[in-house]
């Protein structure tokens, strides 16, 4: 009798578990919004938005108050850890605030060569630095020399300023420089936030890094299938979605093939928004940010969109009190995940 063996074939690259991370998003993405999201489920770690670094030394509760989650251990309610982001372009004062951040016990350092924004880039800070490849990579060693070094130290780039021919010198400059990590959004400053984003260039990017540098792709992740995609496209097994998981919070669940998240899900978490929005935001904004997150739902739930409409034209917060109040919630809140591990980086 002849005995057979039988090899497993390796696992295809599209169906492998990739590792989800949550982008940080100016002006929409802060820890509100995190907390929310990250209790659905998926997300490994996420990126906070950027907290400003000019020529002063920042006290600790300015790190606080754009990351809560400090006060937590560092991660979301669901267990989720979070990096907070700097951004700024003087390598001696983004070194010093980097040291007194990593004080509080974060999960690494995250820095910001990104930011399209207009404010911020006559500043120089975000994406107008990635005309200078050399700046970037003092900014990066600095500091990752000022922060113990079993702290990570990331950054998040785009292709370029206005066009892309230095994507390469600047990623080269920030894996030169120490980093334990990169984020790639695969457009640039010019580009802003318009279809398509360039994945290829991505890829491109790549095969000049050490092959030991974890990238991650960022741009236009909405779908399972443009994860997959994107993937493919570019070869990472890393991920950064943003908006695509403000629209459909079950976006992470449903890349790592564990569903989604239903609208009868999605209704406390709308109230766990407005109580935690309440607590944080003037009166006059309250109903203006939870019609900011309504705005990206309707895009994926057709209930969304009616609750988009029924509270459109106010701003009353009491009105919007009654509303959620009147929704028929499920009798079972949303289970909180347990605490997830690290990303390692």
């Amino acid at each position: 009798m002849t005995c057979v063996t039988f090899l497993s074939a390796p696992t295809p690259f599209a169906v492998m578990t990739p590792t989800l991370l949550l982008a940080p998003m100016e002006g929409l993405l802060d820890a509100t919004l995190r907390d929310v999201l990250t209790r659905t489920g998926g997300v490994d770690r996420c990126v906070s938005e950027f907290i400003r670094v000019t020529d002063t030394l920042l006290p600790e509760r300015a790190f606080v108050r754009v990351v809560p989650e400090l006060l937590n251990g560092g991660r979301t309610r669901a267990g989720v850890p979070v990096r907070p982001q700097l951004l700024g372009s003087d390598p001696v004062c983004l070194a010093e605030n980097a040291a007194r951040l990593a004080a509080l016990s974060p999960f690494g350092v995250d820095l910001n060569f990104g930011c399209p924004a207009k404010t911020v880039n006559r500043s120089r800070g975000g994406a107008v630095l990635l005309d200078e490849p050399e700046l970037i990579g003092r900014i990066v060693g600095a500091v990752r020399r000022a922060v113990p070094a079993h702290l990570p130290v990331s950054a998040k780039m785009r292709l370029g300023y206005g066009d892309d021919r230095v994507a390469e010198d600047c990623a080269l400059a920030i894996a030169g420089a120490g980093a334990d990590e990169l984020v790639i959004h695969a457009r640039t400053k010019a580009h802003g936030y318009r279809p398509p984003a360039y994945w290829e260039r991505i890829a491109e990017v790549r095969t000049v890094l050490p092959a030991n540098l974890p990238v991650i792709a960022n741009g236009e992740i909405w779908t399972v299938a443009e994860a997959q995609r994107c993937r493919e496209v570019t070869g990472c097994d890393r991920l950064m979605i943003g908006r695509g998981m403000v629209t459909d919070p079950g976006l992470a669940l449903a890349i790592r093939g564990q569903g989604g998240v239903a609208w009868s899900q999605i209704l406390p978490l709308l109230s766990v928004f407005w109580a935690q929005v309440c607590g944080r935001v003037e009166r006059r904004h309250r109903a203006g940010r939870l019609k900011q997150w309504l705005n990206y739902l309707r895009k994926r739930y057709p209930e969304g969109q009616r609750a988009f409409d029924e509270l459109r034209e106010s701003n009353d917060p009491a009105h919007v009190e009654a509303w959620l109040q009147a929704q028929t919630l499920p009798q079972e809140p949303m289970p909180v995940p347990a605490a997830e591990i690290p990303v390692a980086c």
